[in-house]
């Protein structure tokens, strides 16, 4: 399992501030719901993972696959689960300011078309830094954006890769343990964009230093280490 969050700097958190209809109010249900949620989203995962290991279903990243992993991550907290958000959102803790509700599904379009478009060029990091950036960016749901941008990136990943990553301290995993690195490096790129250029090298670097991890937690277990 991966260390305790530094001592130093104070575990942050940002929420979606949107109107929200909620299947639940109750806290212990939510979190019960939540954990549930959280095992059947990797579950969904790793089924679209390997579905598209098979060589003859070439992959092609669809605004569907987003609402299916968002669906799994909200089923029974919110009557939105799987659908994308019907009003504008502000970011409680962060300067970005989402794209209106109305342009929604053009950026998760474009988000896709860039995947698509480059995905015999770029590096699987690539991939999963952008994935996990964009889809924070454009903030396409009421909740459990985050939790859906980092499925995404780790379902890109292995896709790009060509087979399921092994090991116990998934990269999802590894950044909801510590989320302070993680917000930093997503606003490094946010202030990159202001600045008129796409630099997610912060972005990558953070993701590949989780990757190098969660593959040196496999090592552990097989040399009992």
């Amino acid at each position: 399992m991966s260390s305790d969050p530094p001592k130093d700097k104070p575990q942050e958190e940002r929420h979606s501030q949107a109107f929200e209809a909620e299947s639940t109010k109750d806290p212990i249900e939510i979190a019960k719901l939540e954990t549930r949620n959280g095992l059947q989203q990797f579950d969904a995962v790793i089924e679209m993972i390997e579905y598209f290991l098979h060589p003859e279903r070439p992959f092609k990243l669809r605004p569907s696959h987003i609402l299916q992993l968002h669906r799994a991550a909200l089923r029974g907290i919110s009557s939105y689960a799987g659908n994308f958000r019907p009003a504008d959102v502000e970011i409680k803790g962060s300067k970005h300011r989402p794209v209106g509700a109305h342009l929604v599904p053009e950026k998760i379009e474009e988000l896709c078309d860039y995947v698509n478009e480059n995905w015999k060029v770029k590096s699987p990091i690539h991939f999963a830094a952008y994935a996990l950036w964009m889809l924070n960016w454009i903030h396409p749901f009421t909740d459990g954006n985050g939790r859906t941008s980092r499925a995404l990136s780790y379902f890109v990943l292995c896709v790009k890769l060509g087979y399921r990553l092994p090991g116990p301290q998934t990269i999802p995993d590894q950044i909801a343990r510590d989320k302070n690195p993680y917000y930093d490096a997503l606003e490094a790129s946010d202030q990159a964009l202001k600045e008129g250029k796409m630099n997610l090298s912060q972005l990558e670097e953070y993701l590949s230093g989780l990757l190098a991890k969660q593959l040196l937690s496999v090592h552990k277990q097989a040399t009992g280490g």
